[in-house]
């Protein structure tokens, strides 16, 4: 079952909260969840206070234009990878004002997987102002609505423990 609305909601405002603790603002860079992050960050009052921008970058060229992701690393690892994300994650950091980043780039099917890479798969990455930077890849299982909620909820919570 997926995150709940609700859940998720809770997840933004929580970031929110410590993210002001913090001083800090927030950039988003989102391959397989279209904006989803910044939609539900903007959902919550006063985000404008702690959301610096999001980056829509579906393409790869998306990607390189809009993030600096580099050639050799798609060419290497593909879309979906950990080396990926935190070129996405620091290319935010690069093009925005916020002092950290979070990056999502997976296959939420229902198509698209390969054996190494099957549905489910989602790869996020974390970069901060202080050089501190953080990746992981996930295996979520569910719809593509499912995978989409779950990446979005993994994504904010890792912000949270980089806060500490």
């Amino acid at each position: 079952m997926r995150p709940t609305d609700t859940e998720l909601y809770q997840l933004a405002e929580q970031t929110g909260v410590a993210l002001n603790q913090h001083g800090m603002m927030l950039a988003s860079a989102e391959s397989c969840t279209g904006g989803w992050a910044g939609m539900l960050i903007t959902a919550v009052p006063g985000s404008s206070m702690w959301y610096e921008r999001g980056f829509i970058t579906y393409t790869n060229t998306a990607k390189q234009d809009m993030l600096g992701v580099q050639t050799a690393t798609l060419e290497a690892y593909g879309a979906v990878s950990e080396p990926t994300v935190l070129e996405m994650a620091q290319g935010a950091l690069t093009h925005s004002q916020a002092q950290i980043a979070l990056a999502i780039s997976g296959i939420a099917g229902p198509g698209g997987g390969t054996p190494k890479k099957p549905v489910g798969t989602v790869c996020i990455g974390w970069a901060m102002q202080n050089g501190t930077h953080h990746t992981t890849t996930c295996r979520l299982s569910g719809d593509r609505e499912e995978v989409r909620a779950r990446a979005v909820a993994a994504a904010l919570r890792g912000v949270l423990e980089l806060l500490g």
